[in-house]
């Protein structure tokens, strides 16, 4: 995979000696990766720690290389091994030919006809969940979408109703969670067998996880019913090249995986969404026309998705602008030439979205939410990896569709019925960059009803 004739040579900061550049980046993260790109250019050099050299690529071209063209010379880097104790080689950590066949066999669960047959359960959770919103009230709305969100992956997945999905699931998963992102952030991390509290703490909380989950499976596998929701899809799977199905612990892993991309991700972009509508009132303005013109007063059916195009580009905006997978990582797993540049196996690289989404080389005004830019297929007229909130690839989200319309769809459920402001001693508005790119310290919002006829 070497070019001979690569042989650009990446610059960047220099950092500490034994710590290189890790306090920067981890004290902030967006700004310090935005600042890198525009001092350093496509390949900025910085290191975590005393050994491991990073890149942080923002070139389209090279992104491509590494995440489509070059792919089988990239793996996952190790930072995602924190969360193996969590979803063990699901999508989101397994790697090569295991990766490849796992996908496989979870690709039919997403496919169209399912995904509308989704549409139904998305529009229905929310009408129920928003009918106890009282006019006027305060709401901790980024708390509403995760609830919301968990309850449709909860009702999708496992056809189980929404308060019984947080207590069973939402609970112990966010508390997982918590955790495995301060592993992750860790130079040094403890292996899981030391008994520090929070290792017992971790694995006592999975352990809980575990035993729900298992439970689910065991009581399908003896049900000689068929299902249609994600878990009855994926349990009866079999791979077309070997035409075996998933074990009981391989369907634990990609439960576990589709939970929890399936509820952040989805629950972090419809809370920015919401901010950044109540932000900019001539955007709302024309969504609530959009939404009383298509649906008026009648209840949202799936068929709505896509005469709602406004609102499509609404979300593709928000994506834009605070993408929840804000950064991909992955790791050299030999020797390999991007663009003129020559890396080492082992070494790291980053590819940011919201670097590239904030690139005023391909989004005039990066820092206005302006959803009309989205309209005339634009995104046609720019390079592919300029805009790739999913990512891309072989590991491309393969939730994305289902993300996008369950976005939209209740988005315009809630703007049929309310009319949401953020509170007015609010504190200031940032993004925290955990394993998603969350509302620092949530979001407070008035909901008031809107008297559409």
């Amino acid at each position: 995979m070497l070019d001979k004739d690569a042989h650009d040579s990446p610059t960047g900061p220099k950092g500490k000696i034994i710590t290189g550049h890790t306090k920067e980046f981890q004290s902030d993260t967006i700004g310090f990766l935005t600042r890198l790109a525009k001092e350093y250019g496509d390949v900025a050099k910085l290191r975590l720690g005393p050994f491991q050299n990073v890149y942080l690529i923002s070139d389209p071209d090279l992104i491509k290389q590494i995440l489509v063209t070059k792919q089988k010379s990239f793996l996952k880097s190790k930072d995602f091994d924190s969360l193996k104790p969590l979803i063990g080689e699901g999508l989101i950590t397994s790697d090569k030919d295991f990766h490849m066949r796992q996908r496989r066999l979870i690709q039919p669960s997403f496919k169209k006809t399912h995904i509308s047959n989704y549409a139904q359960d998305m529009i229905d959770i929310t009408k129920e969940y928003i009918s106890t919103w009282k006019n006027g009230e305060e709401r901790i709305i980024t708390e509403d979408t995760m609830s919301l969100a968990l309850g449709i992956v909860s009702k999708t997945m496992f056809s189980t109703e929404l308060k019984d999905g947080y207590n069973l699931i939402g609970e112990p998963i966010d508390e997982v969670m918590k955790v495995a992102v301060k592993r992750m952030r860790n130079l040094f991390q403890l292996p899981l067998w030391i008994p520090t509290k929070s290792n017992r703490e971790y694995k006592k909380v999975l352990e809980r996880l575990d035993t729900v989950i298992y439970s689910i499976i065991e009581g399908r596998r003896e049900d000689a019913k068929s299902h249609e929701d994600m878990l009855g899809i994926l349990m009866e799977a079999r791979d077309e090249v070997d035409g075996l199905g998933m074990s009981d612990r391989q369907v634990r892993d990609e439960v576990m995986t589709i939970f929890l991309a399936g509820h952040d991700t989805t629950a972090t972009l419809l809370s920015w969404t919401l901010y950044l509508l109540s932000q900019n009132p001539e955007v709302e303005a024309k969504l609530f026309h959009e939404i009383d013109t298509v649906i008026g007063n009648r209840t949202p059916t799936p068929d709505d998705f896509m005469k709602l195009t406004y609102t499509q580009n609404i979300i593709w905006e928000s994506l834009r602008i605070y993408p929840p997978l804000y950064v991909i990582s992955r790791k050299a797993a030999e020797d390999v030439s991007i663009g003129n540049y020559h890396f080492k196996k082992g070494e790291m690289f980053l590819l940011s979205s919201y670097v590239m989404h904030h690139n005023p080389e391909y989004f005039d005004q990066p820092e206005s939410f302006i959803p009309e830019r989205f309209e005339n297929n634009y995104l046609k007229t720019i390079p592919p990896f300029a805009y790739f909130p999913f990512g891309g690839g072989p590991r491309v989200c393969i939730g994305n569709h289902f993300a996008l319309m369950e976005a939209v769809l209740v988005l315009a459920c809630i703007a049929q019925q309310y009319r949401i402001k953020l509170a007015p001693d609010h504190h200031e508005v940032k993004p925290l960059p955990l394993l998603t790119l969350r509302p620092k310290s949530g979001l407070r919002m008035i909901v008031e009803e809107r008297n559409n006829g």
